[in-house]
Formats: C-alpha cells, sequence, structure tokens
C-alpha cells in the first residue's frame, strides 16, 4: 500500500473500490471509522493475525479501535485486489 499517511481516522470508500486515504496515521487508542459510499458491499478485513472482518453495507459505517502501536494492512476481502489499507498506529 503506497501513498503519504493522512492524520485521519475516517476512512472513506466512494464509488471506485478504494479506501480513501488509503494510509491513516492514528494514535494508539484511536477508533477508526470507515463509511461504505459504494453502490456495492465491501468489508475491513485485518490482515494482523486476529482475522477480524468488519462488514460494510451499502450506505454503513464500521468501526475499530486500535490499542497497540504498530502497522496494520488490511483489504476488503470481498475485492482484495483493489482495495487495500493501512493504519501506521503511534
Amino acid at each position: 500500500v503506497s501513498g503519504e499517511p493522512v492524520k485521519t481516522n475516517e476512512v472513506d470508500l466512494p464509488k471506485s473500490y478504494t479506501f480513501s486515504p488509503a494510509v491513516i496515521e492514528i494514535d494508539a487508542g484511536s477508533t477508526v471509522t470507515w463509511t461504505n459510499n459504494d453502490n456495492f458491499p465491501h468489508n475491513v478485513h485485518l490482515l494482523d493475525g486476529t482475522d477480524r472482518t468488519v462488514d460494510l453495507g451499502i450506505g454503513e459505517t464500521g468501526t475499530v479501535t486500535f490499542e497497540e502501536r504498530g502497522t496494520i494492512y488490511y483489504e476488503c476481502s470481498i475485492h482484495p485486489q483493489q482495495m487495500r489499507g493501512k493504519i501506521l498506529v503511534n
């Protein structure tokens, strides 16, 4: 996942099969909110060994709180080739 990190805890899923921004930076203990504004269902599948998945129907939001510092990669497991993201937890 490439791109400059954006300091935010809000990630949009626009009508383009992407996470926007793709790379975010948060403080430990922060909650990230994903909002699916696409015309298709998606999810947030964490690739951190927990196998946690947050389903996002059309127009729905989902949240995850990140307590531990580190880099978390995630994908939409429905569209893993197009939709990948990264969270830098400070």
